[in-house]
């Protein structure tokens, strides 16, 4: 079973991103993306396309207008992920064949992303929205809506999250900063996912 996770190797580097991916991945997160805001981004993304493409789904975050998904296309990425609710990214994203997952704040931001066609919700930031907000939302949302917790979310409140009906997470800085080893990011992603699975049976 796909682990409903999206690893964010946010200042990732071109020459560290595969060691460090290939972890991430050995722990079950199969959804990675890099922040278009890290250093040389289209060039980790073709490189973890090109090495794990056919068993892992990669792509790019912090990605805010329709040519910035047309670049990450064309190097492999199938992913785009953006901290914000832009129809015009979406409906680029969607025309070309790739999972989109726009930010959203609100139920406006929700409505709109639903229509111009995302594979799924970002709930960004999560910790300001709060667990109560995140239900209040979830209420009106269409079912089957898919909504992430992004922001904020990590092993100390998975289990509140997923008790109060997330259906998924992206994880940050509580999965890999910048300068972290390969094996470091491997035990917080193992731990990660460990404290996500427990939370099922909470």
């Amino acid at each position: 079973m796909t682990l409903p996770l999206i690893g964010i190797l946010r200042g990732v580097t071109p020459d560290e991103v595969i060691d460090i991916a290939r972890e991430v991945l050995a722990a079950g997160i199969t959804h990675i993306e890099v922040p278009l805001n890290s250093p040389d981004p289209f060039t980790s993304i073709g490189m973890l396309a090109e090495a794990f493409g056919e068993h892992a789904v990669i792509g790019a975050g912090t990605v805010l207008i329709p040519e910035q998904v047309r670049e990450v296309h064309d190097v492999g990425g199938r992913l785009i992920v953006s901290p914000n609710c832009r129809p015009s990214v979406i409906e680029e994203t969607r025309h070309l064949g790739m999972a989109s997952w726009p930010g959203i704040m609100t139920p406006s931001e929700a409505f709109d992303a639903i229509d111009a066609g995302a594979t799924g919700l970002k709930l960004f930031p999560a910790v300001q929205v709060g667990i109560e907000g995140m239900k209040a939302m979830r209420s009106v949302l269409p079912t089957g809506t898919l909504l992430y917790a992004v922001g904020g979310v990590g092993v100390d409140n998975f289990a509140a999250w997923r008790a109060a009906g997330i259906d998924g997470a992206g994880l940050g800085s509580a999965l890999y900063k910048p300068g972290q080893t390969p094996e470091e990011v491997g035990r917080q992603a193992q731990a990660l996912v460990a404290a996500w699975e427990a939370g099922e049976h909470a």
